[in-house]
């Protein structure tokens, strides 16, 4: 059952109760015998009463958000409806009761009891009811005192049982917290122990054919410097993403302010990059930074690894409800030998989608291949 439905299902019975409790109440009072005083030749008194009783009975309806408010409504009613010649017992008041001792208010619900207590015999003396002795007054008295204890009880019994019921959600929240920490620290040592050395490895082959190379005053190939530069950028995310799984960072490593590096490095491998960035900047959710760096990174990838391009432009448009992202290339791609899509196109689809934004991946009809996203800037947090 949903929290929704259970919340619907709470609250039909809480006016069941309200509208039970009033109604039997008002029956109660209509029913019963009343004291021969000099107020039954007031027929405002009854009319008085009989709202008393109503009363007491609906004010329950606010019991769980005011108990104290309720806790003293209900108890002045009962002594109202006393004082006017209504031998009803205070039904309303144990609810009250029971409820302000659930909420935890039980310091001021015996004090309010005490009161209600020694209020209630004179109100009843008052009106002149119960003037057939005092052994049945204190019989009585003993009664009201039980039906009030018992109600306490029954309320301080519910209120530690949710309070353990409290404590165990939290210990179960912990116990999952505590296997989720255990679970990212074991894939963080799968990770490293998997890939960090073979990383290092190419990452330090590169680094040591470039500097062999440049002390024997050949010319370093751009395969060559793409290769270092791609270890270290690996060893860069790698290390941060362990990091993160250790850490429990939320952080995003990479985001729309590191584009520009990005293009720059790729310009570095011999591919003409540019990069245009258009509209005023907003604040830009962590989740549409780095979909947009991935989409980037992986288009600018794509480019170097397949189109066999010579000139790539990266264009950012940023407009006040999402952003605009198109990357075009001058490779060989076309309409009809368009390649297969790849893991990659897939991920920056899914990255896209997840954010409720749109992808278009396809060659030109001029030539070449355009990657075309939006991501909404209202959907995300």
């Amino acid at each position: 059952m949903s929290a929704g439905e259970t919340g619907v299902r709470a609250r039909v019975g809480d006016w069941v109760i309200v509208v039970g409790v009033a109604g039997a109440l008002l029956v109660t009072g209509l029913s019963g015998q009343r004291s021969a005083t000099s107020w039954d030749s007031a027929a405002n008194w009854d009319v008085l009463g009989y709202t008393l009783l109503t009363a007491g009975g609906l004010a329950l309806a606010a019991r769980r958000r005011a108990p104290i408010a309720v806790l003293a409504v209900t108890g002045l009613c009962a002594v109202g409806y006393q004082a006017v010649g209504f031998d009803v017992p205070a039904v309303a008041y144990l609810f009250a009761v029971y409820a302000a001792v659930r909420a935890g208010h039980r310091v001021a619900t015996v004090a309010a009891s005490l009161a209600v207590l020694a209020a209630l015999p004179l109100a009843a003396l008052a009106s002149g009811l119960h003037d057939t002795g005092a052994a049945f007054a204190q019989a009585r008295g003993a009664l009201g005192i039980a039906w009030l204890i018992a109600a306490g009880a029954a309320g301080e019994a519910l209120r530690q049982a949710e309070r353990r019921a409290d404590e165990a959600e939290r210990s179960r929240e912990e116990t999952a917290r505590r296997r989720a920490d255990e679970e990212r620290l074991r894939i963080a040592r799968e990770l490293h122990d998997s890939l960090t050395h073979q990383i290092s490895v190419i990452k330090v082959q590169a680094e040591v054919a470039v500097h062999v190379a440049r002390r024997r005053g050949e010319e370093v190939s751009e395969a060559l410097l793409a290769i270092q530069e791609a270890g270290r950028e690996a060893a860069r995310e790698l290390r941060v993403t362990l990091e993160a799984l250790r850490d429990h960072d939320p952080t995003p490593p990479r985001g729309l302010d590191d584009v520009p590096e990005l293009v720059e490095r790729a310009s570095r491998t011999g591919l003409k990059a540019t990069l245009t960035i258009e509209g005023q900047r907003h604040d830009v959710p962590a989740a549409v930074g780095r979909t947009v760096y991935r989409i980037v990174q992986e288009s600018l990838t794509n480019i170097a690894r397949h189109a066999d391009a010579g000139t790539a432009s990266v264009r950012i448009d940023c407009r006040p409800d999402a952003l605009a992202i198109r990357v075009d290339d001058d490779g060989k791609a076309t309409p009809v030998s368009a390649p297969a899509p790849g893991v990659g196109l897939q991920g920056m689809r899914e990255r896209v989608t997840a954010l409720g934004g749109r992808l278009r991946a396809e060659p030109r009809g001029e030539g070449g291949f355009t990657v075309q996203a939006e991501l909404p800037l209202d959907r995300t947090s």
